[in-house]
């Protein structure tokens, strides 16, 4: 799908209250970002904005962070939480290959929704659920390693199962078709148009002991 530019994008980011322009500035002490000291929650690729905030709004007392690399993607998220007035969320404009270097044992539950598949075999690393991001994603766990990921492509969620057991990880809930399931979901907006088309989505909740 093309992505559409939006004029001056950025520039409009920085204008909001939601927006952390440094997040860099950030590692160690979101806490004190939110102000409180609630479990944080983040989302890699959280696109326009949709679960990540009906999330924050159902629950009050975690603080969720959304990572989008595309600004003209972000700021369609910043006008929709604009009239929200939500204090647990905040979003940055970053590309997950730097995580680490926005965040150190902080992140209690990180999010991957419809990620880029990169299917073809010379990408892998690039996917989020590759060895080379695991390892990363093990420097930023507060506490145990806890990823849950959803995907309407079989092919990733295979390759995504094979590389959180190779990494110490164990299931704790599994869907190879989450809407006829019993397990409580907020949908995305790519979700809903899919859904809606029969499309089943793949659902895992995954877990590993921090070292």
């Amino acid at each position: 799908m093309r992505l559409r530019n939006v004029k001056n994008a950025y520039e409009n980011l920085t204008k909001s209250s939601y927006f952390v322009k440094n997040p860099k500035e950030n590692k160690e002490k979101w806490q004190e970002v939110f102000q409180n000291k609630n479990p944080i929650h983040l989302e890699i690729g959280m696109g326009k904005g949709q679960f990540l905030i009906n999330m924050a709004k159902t629950y009050p007392n975690i603080n969720f962070i959304g990572m989008e690399k595309f600004a003209s993607v972000l700021v369609r998220a910043i006008k929709k939480i604009e009239e929200e007035q939500l204090t647990n969320i905040r979003f940055i404009c970053e590309d997950a290959k730097n995580i680490e270097d926005f965040f150190d044992r902080e992140i209690t539950t990180l999010y991957l929704n419809f990620s880029d598949p990169w299917p073809k075999t010379r990408h892998a690393k690039r996917r989020l659920t590759s060895k080379e991001f695991l390892k990363c994603y093990d420097k930023i766990f507060l506490k145990d390693c806890h990823i849950i990921q959803k995907t309407d492509n079989i092919l990733l969620f295979a390759y995504s199962l094979e590389e959180l057991s190779k990494h110490g990880y164990i299931f704790e809930k599994i869907s190879l078709d989450l809407a006829n399931s019993t397990i409580s979901n907020i949908k995305t907006e790519y979700e809903e148009k899919f859904s809606s088309l029969g499309y089943k989505i793949n659902y895992v909740e995954a877990r590993k002991k921090s070292k």
